[in-house]
Formats: structure tokens, sequence, C-alpha cells
């Protein structure tokens, strides 16, 4: 889901072209890769990692790509996705790590648990997500959320996917719908829609959605997968907050020493963090992105005030705001709360060392995408949709799903479904340009799988087995996606 080099498939593809059986190869070979990786890892059960890896390479040689081919394109994937995500995971379990261990975290909760309890955490969490998802990509607002999903999780008794599914949905249909995510910036340009417009009713498909497949899918999705906190997530140790936290969801303190902060934090803090130092800390990068993307809406020239765009833009790149953010992290939630150098070096070192696996099985899942867009799957999906005479809107939205399932990037899918449908979009109204770009980024959204690098991502930080991810995660994208168009198409309708 982080974007990639990929402008050029859109380009280089001829959706015009005829249907030739190389084409019907690729669909064949794409199915039966993906159903040898979800094989090899759910019943023979082989590493994620190396899964991917032969299922990259049947597909790369069986799509007639050149051996040497097969592996720069895997190696492309891998590169691409590891110096966005891998990145960005690393330094986000360095925040999580202090944040947990200052008893920032616990403080978090036990405001949050303070002011709704029982059945309105669920909806407590899709309204944190959707604040530090605004401005963010969804794996970037995961591994910040994760500590606070983890403990609000243990804390309140909740099963994991009644917190995790609503800050998940958050997430995943503010990356998908709003600006200035780069998928609907991406369709907005393509289809020349306004962003303003697009905002207004993005938001107005957003809210339903987000209630409908967070809070109360997740009541199901708990139910289907009835599982608690992992004993180990994104370098933090649940056990010891389950061992020593109240566990009663009352938040039994709320001073600055004492309460329930011995649940997760270190012994040596001497002056845990207060709800507000912990808030700013916590929305620090988020602030910065947001400055970034108000920077090149108010000045979208490089001309106008360029030193005022030039400081935002370098502030706001995810990887200077999250590196900013631990800086700032080691004195809020390092010197401040009695700390030492030592300590705070050591925490960082050891925050990295239980995220490395994640960090291989993100990058080869990229890998893999790569691997089927470099053999043309996305081009033979394109070719396939040209011709089908239907509604512009539910054109948009079903070549957005074929290229996403074929794929696995929806910034893939926005690009080449608004390259396609950009033509068409001419003799529509502002508005109905607007829900045109809606559509394309509903069905960018749709079933995220084996081939999508946030699939892993979420299988891992929250120790789910593949089956568990397909349940949860992948029946909620295919909801947000569902249920999202259906509102543009009922906007539609009316305006």
């Amino acid at each position: 889901m982080i974007p990639s080099p990929v402008a050029a498939l859109a380009a280089d593809a001829d959706p015009n072209a005829p249907w030739t059986s190389h084409d019907t190869q690729l669909i064949v070979v794409t199915v039966i890769g993906i159903a040898l990786i979800v094989v090899l890892i759910a019943w023979l059960k082989v590493h994620p990692f190396l899964a991917l890896i032969l299922g990259s390479a049947f597909v790369g040689l069986a799509s007639g790509v050149a051996l040497g081919d097969v592996i720069t394109n895997f190696e492309t994937g891998v590169g691409n996705t590891l110096k966005e995500v891998g990145l960005l995971i690393a330094l986000g379990a360095m925040l999580g790590k202090l944040l947990a261990d200052s008893g920032g975290a616990d403080k978090i909760v036990d405001t949050l648990l303070a002011k709704a309890s029982g059945a309105m955490v669920p909806w407590a969490m899709t309204l944190v997500a959707v604040i530090i998802g605004l401005p963010m990509f969804f794996e970037i607002g995961l591994v910040l959320l994760l500590p606070v999903i983890v403990l609000v999780a243990v804390r309140s008794g909740l099963k994991l996917m009644r917190v995790a599914i609503p800050a998940l949905a958050g997430l995943s249909v503010l990356h998908g719908l709003i600006p200035p995510h780069p998928g609907p910036l991406i369709a907005i340009d393509a289809v020349g829609a306004d962003l303003g417009t697009t905002l207004a009713l993005g938001l107005v498909v957003a809210i339903p959605t987000v209630i409908i497949c967070g809070p109360l899918f997740s009541i199901l999705a708990a139910k289907w997968v009835p599982v608690d906190a992992p004993a180990m997530a994104g370098g933090i140790d649940t056990r010891k907050m389950a061992a020593s936290g109240s566990g009663s969801g009352s938040g039994s303190g709320s001073g600055e020493k004492g309460g329930t902060v011995g649940g997760s934090a270190d012994p040596d803090v001497k002056r845990p963090p207060s709800f507000a130092v912990t808030l700013l800390t916590i929305i620090f990068p988020v602030v910065l992105m947001l400055l970034k993307a108000l920077a090149d809406i108010i000045w979208p020239n490089d001309d106008d005030h360029p030193m005022i765009r030039t400081i935002f833009d370098f502030i706001g790149e995810p990887l200077v705001a999250m590196v900013l953010a631990v800086l700032l992290a080691m004195f809020t939630f390092g010197y401040a709360v009695g700390f030492t150098g030592n300590g705070i070096s050591s925490k960082l070192s050891a925050s990295v060392g239980p995220i490395a696996t994640v960090m291989l099985i993100v990058g080869a899942g990229g890998g893999f995408k790569q691997t089927l867009i470099g053999g043309g799957v996305g081009d033979t999906v394109a070719k396939a949709a040209t011709g089908a005479n239907i509604s512009v809107l539910v054109l948009g939205f079903l070549i957005a799903v074929a290229i996403r399932l074929a794929t696995g990037s929806a910034t893939v899918a926005t690009t080449t479904a608004a390259g396609i449908v950009a033509p068409l979009a001419g003799s529509l109204t502002p508005t109905h340009a607007a829900l045109l770009a809606l559509a394309i980024g509903a069905g960018s959204l749709f079933l995220s799988h084996v081939n999508d690098a946030g699939f892993w991502l979420v299988k891992e930080m929250f120790s789910l087995t593949v089956g568990q991810t397909f349940k949860t995660w992948s029946v909620m994208e295919t909801l947000i996606s569902v249920i999202a168009f259906a509102f543009v198409m009922l906007l539609s309708a009316f305006i």
C-alpha cells in the first residue's frame, strides 16, 4: 500500500490491444501462483518469506519473463517496499518501544478507558485511528497505533479483533478515499476532479463506511477469530502487560505516579509522561505530514514561496517526520521520565530485533507484487476491462478491483484505473468526476490478500495465521470497498 514507481504501468499499457493467448496465460498463472503461496504457508507450513519467494519465482517463469528479469523484478519489489515500509516499521517500533516503556501507552489507555469502556472502546479506537491516519500511510498509522491497540485489548478484556478492526478500518478508509493520501490525489488529478468537492464527498462516504466496517464488523470478526493480544507485538512484551496491568479496563489510577503505569512501563520510570505530552508526541509526525499536505494545496507550484514549500516538503516526508518523532520521543519518553542515555539506546536497539521477520515478509510481499507487474498482469487486466459497455463509475470501480486483485497494490490499481477511464471523465459534471475518483479509490481497497504487503504486515503484527488474516483483514477490506462504492452510487443517484 506504500506508493512505488509504477506510473509507467498505466503509460505503457495499451488497453485497446486485442486479447491474446498470453493474456489468458497470465491470468491463469496469477491464480495458480497465489494458490501456491497459500498452500505452502497454510498446509505445508513453509515460512511466509520463503513461500513468497517460491511463488514469485513460479509466476515470473510461468509468465515467460526472462530468468534474469525474474530475479530483478523481485529484488526491485523488495527494495521499493523496504526502502519505504521497512524504514518506517523500524522507526515506528522504536517510537512504540519508548511509548510503552515510559508508561505513555498506559496513560493513553487509562484515559481512553476512563472516557469509554465496554462497548464504547471500539468506537473510541475508530476515532483515534481517524485522527492519527488522516495524513499518513496505513503502515505508519498501524505501527504508531500498535502499542495502543494491544494495551487497550489487554486492559479492557476485549478480544483483539474488537479493538484492532476499528483501528484498521479507520486507517484503511482514509488511505483509499480521503486526500491528502496518494491514491485519492492520483485519481483526482487523472479524472480532473475538484479537490475540495472530492474531499467533502469523500467524508460523506467515509464516515458511514468506517462505522459499518469498523466497530460494527468487529463484533463478527471477534467471533470468527476470538484471539487475545499476541505475546509479542512490534517488540512489545504483552505478557508483561497482562501480568502487571489491571486487566479490568477500569483505569485504576490516573495520577502522574502509580496507577496502572506499571502495566507496561519500565521500573526505572521516575516521572511518567502526562496524557498531553504523550498525545502530542504521538501526533507530532502526523502534524508534520499534515503541514506538508496543506503546503502542497496552498502553494501548488514550486515557484510560490519556494523556501516555505521546501521546508514543509522536507519535514513532512514520512521518513523525516518519523525520525524527528523518534528524536522527540527520546526526550519526552526518555530523558524526561528518568531514563539514561545508555538506557534509551538499549531500548531502541531492543525494539528492532523482534520486527526483523515482519520486515522480511513485508518486503517479500512487495517482491511478489512487482513480479506480477513485471510479468504484465496489470496490463492484461486493464485490457480486459476496456471493452465493457457500462457506467463509467462502475467501470472505474471494476478496473480498480481487478488490478488490485492481480497486483496487490492499491496505488497501482488507482493509477491504472484512473488512466483508463480518464478520457471518459471529460463529459462528467464536477460532482460526478469527484464520485468517479472515489469509485476508483473504493475499488483499489478490494480483498487484500497474499500479494499485498499490508496483508503480511497485519498478519505478523497481530500474530495471526493466514486463515485468520483472511477472515478479518481481507473480509474487512472487501466490505470497505463494496460499501464505499455503494454509497458512491447512492450519491450519484441524488446529486
